[in-house]
Formats: C-alpha cells, sequence, structure tokens
C-alpha cells in the first residue's frame, strides 16, 4: 500500500494535546505547533480497519494481553526489523512507556539511589527520577564533529556508585543512535559496577540515516541486568489508543513487575484497541514504517536546506534517527527567551525550546517533522520571518 503523507488531516477540536492545547506550553492559542512528539499522519490501513472491526463487534469486555498472539507479535519483529532475539516470557504489557520506566526504577533502586542519564534528555526522565525519590547525575553528552558523544572516562566515574543508568536510544532529543562500540562499552562498565540498565527505545523505529538501531537486549548474553521499555505508539501514531509493552529477562523482577501492576494498581486489563494496534502494527505494516521513514529523511532535508539558505545564525545536521530535528541557535546574537518571543508573538509558531531538555540543551529548539512538508514550509516561513523582525529591532 502507498501512503500519502502529504495529506492535511485537520486535528482541531479533537482534544489533541498538540493542536487544541499548544496555549497550555506556549500561552497563546492559534500558533502551529511542532511541539508534542506524536504525528499528523493517519495511522496505517490495516489498523484502521482492525478498529472498525472491533468496533462493530460492540462489546469492549475486559481483554487479555497474555497469549502468543501478542506477544509473538512483538518478539517476530524485533527479530524481522533487528535480529534480536526474544523469549515470548520476558514480554509484558503496560500501559505507556513511562509507567513502565518509573516502576523499573522503583523496583531496581532504592530511595536516594542515583540514576544516570544522558543531558540533554526527553523532560520526563527529569521527573521519573527525582518524583520517585532518586537522585538524577546528568551525563552531559559533547558535542563534537557535528554530533553528540559520550566521555566515557567520565561516565565511568558517575556509573562507579550509581544503581541504574536510564538510556534513551534512539536518543531523545538528538536523534543518536548509538553504535554498536558505544553500546558495548557502556554495557561492560555497568557489568563492571554492577548498574542496572533501563532503555526506553519508543523511537527505535525512525532511522533516516545510514546507522541502525541496535536494541539493548541484543546484548543480553553479554550482560543480564537489561531491561526495555517500548511501544509501537509513536511510530504509528497510535497513543490515543493506549499501550505498550515492557521486557524484562529476570525472572524476579519480573514477577515484581507483575504483582504491582496486577495487586496493587489492577491493570489486569488491556485497551482492546492498543493491544491490536501493537499486534496488527508489528505484523502487517512493516510497508508503513519504510515509506514513514522515507518521507521524515525527505522533510529533514528539507529543513536542513532551508537553514541553510535562509538561516545562516541556526546550524542543523540531519540525525541519525527520530522526526525530531534538534536545531542549535547557539550563534544566534539574542537570549534563548527573545528567540522563543519572536517565535511566538511575530511568526506564531510553537517550537520546544531546548532548555526543556536540560542544562545542556541551552538554546537548541526541538522542532517536531511528524508532519505534512506543506506545514514545515509554512513553519519555516514563519521563523524567518520571526527572526527578520528580531534581528531588524
Amino acid at each position: 500500500m502507498k501512503y500519502n503523507f502529504d495529506e492535511v488531516h485537520n486535528r482541531l477540536g479533537t482534544y489533541c494535546t498538540q493542536w487544541d492545547y499548544i496555549e497550555d506550553r506556549f500561552h497563546k492559542k492559534d500558533l502551529i505547533p511542532f511541539s508534542i512528539s506524536d504525528t499528523d499522519f493517519i495511522i496505517p490501513q490495516p489498523i484502521t480497519d482492525k478498529i472498525y472491526e472491533i468496533a462493530k463487534h460492540q462489546i469492549y469486555g475486559y481483554t487479555r494481553w497474555n497469549h502468543h498472539d501478542f506477544k509473538s507479535s512483538i518478539t517476530n519483529y524485533f527479530q524481522r526489523r533487528f535480529e534480536t532475539s526474544l523469549q515470548e516470557d520476558w514480554i509484558l504489557y503496560s500501559p505507556s512507556v513511562m509507567y513502565s520506566v518509573s516502576l523499573l526504577i522503583r523496583l531496581l533502586s532504592e530511595p536516594g539511589d542515583k540514576v544516570v542519564t544522558f543531558n540533554p534528555m526527553y523532560d520526563s526522565f527529569f521527573t521519573v527520577i527525582e518524583d520517585n525519590g532518586r537522585e538524577l547525575v546528568s551525563h552531559y553528552l559533547q558535542f563534537i564533529d557535528n554530533t553528540f558523544q559520550i566521555d566515557f572516562n567520565l561516565l565511568e566515574k558517575q556509573l562507579q556508585d550509581a544503581q541504574i543508568l536510564l538510556l534513551c536510544a534512539p536518543h531523545n532529543p538528538t536523534g543518536r543512535i548509538w553504535t554498536d562500540q558505544e553500546m558495548m562499552t557502556m554495557i561492560q562498565l555497568c557489568q563492571k559496577y554492577q548498574v542496572k540498565i533501563i532503555s526506553d527505545e519508543i523511537h527505535m523505529d525512525i532511522q533516516i540515516g545510514d546507522r541502525k538501531h541496535i536494541p539493548l537486549l541484543k546484548y543480553f548474553h553479554q550482560y543480564n541486568e537489561l531491561y526495555t521499555a517500548s511501544s509501537s505508539s509513536k511510530t504509528l501514531n497510535t497513543p490515543g489508543l493506549i499501550g505498550s509493552y515492557v521486557i524484562i529477562p529476570n525472572d524476579d523482577v519480573r514477577d515484581a513487575f507483575l504483582n504491582q501492576t496486577r495487586k496493587k494498581d489492577f491493570l489486569n486489563s488491556a485497551s482492546i484497541f492498543g493491544m491490536h494496534a501493537t499486534m496488527i502494527g508489528y505484523t502487517q505494516c512493516d510497508d508503513y514504517i519504510d515509506q514513514l521513514n522515507e518521507y521524515i529523511r525527505h522533510n529533514m532535508q528539507y529543513v536542513e536546506d532551508f537553514i541553510k539558505r535562509e538561516l545562516p545564525d541556526f546550524q542543523f545536521h540531519q540525525p541519525d534517527a527520530t522526526y525530531l530535528a534538534w536545531i542549535d541557535i547557539r550563534h544566534v546574537p539574542y537570549t534563548s527567551d527573545e528567540v522563543q518571543d519572536a517565535l511566538v508573538n511575530i511568526g506564531g509558531v510553537a517550537i520546544m525550546r531546548g532548555e526543556t531538555y536540560g542544562e545542556n540543551g541551552n538554546k537548541y529548539l526541538r522542532m517536531n517533522l511528524g508532519c505534512p512538508l506543506s506545514k514545515i514550509e509554512e513553519g519555516l516561513k514563519r521563523i524567518k520571518l520571526a527572526m527578520d523582525a528580531l534581528y531588524q529591532k
């Protein structure tokens, strides 16, 4: 099936976080949003067909996720797309990736323990660590040769008295895919100091460069304290259907996770729509994923070309992965507040400021390119309009 990602769909009036509630983050209505990381694309046709089939049944009772159809859709997908072998018994249903991360942090550490993660970081990583009573240890990624790199000497020092390394792979917001050597070094250091690794891999399907994502659990035979939380919802634009999964090879931790979800949080029944979205998405939608990657790649190229041509004080290099453009504005001779004010109040465009993702994101912008090219074209025109006005003050 050929998908038309150029097609524009009106999301206003659907209780959409990105469009209907943009004022919550930017204090102004009627902005063109490039903010929350969902896409403006319709979902794959096979999932739509399944939703219609379920809806016509008109019975939405308690739904069991613990079966071969759900688990094998995930194991087969990891084998087919990433050449990574998983056991079905390792897989548990979860309502969201961040629920899984939060619960794993509580199961794998004690209050006051240190959790290391990379800065800039997905903004929910701050709260999931600190609001669970753990100490956040930021490892500041270094921008070298137009990419973000890990200082492994510093990382080793930080891991010596930590309990968990919280990984985002691919990395949000920089779009880095960690290389095999980087993954091996992280795992070796964590094994040396008995640090558990939790990997949020929700962005794993959007790969737009030559580098390919390597799931953390591909290295399970090197070190067994590895845990992964992921979902098809980021790629297939189904977060509103609710549903994700967590992969826990450790029997004791898996039992503890199940005990919490079943007997304390009472999350016994899956969302019937979210469960089917995962199964259909991972068994019938490879064509959608491949075409989406190609479209995002083109969007990234368009933004890179526009910035080089029209915004010389901006710098942008296409990432390895994700549909998030991490745009460098450190050479702009204005503060982040001044740039943001111009974008919102002159350009009428809403783009997340880099500081949202940590101090190491100072004077960056995170622009969501998971949308039709026409929206990006209009957004970039507005950015140029805003910056031209700012320079003329």
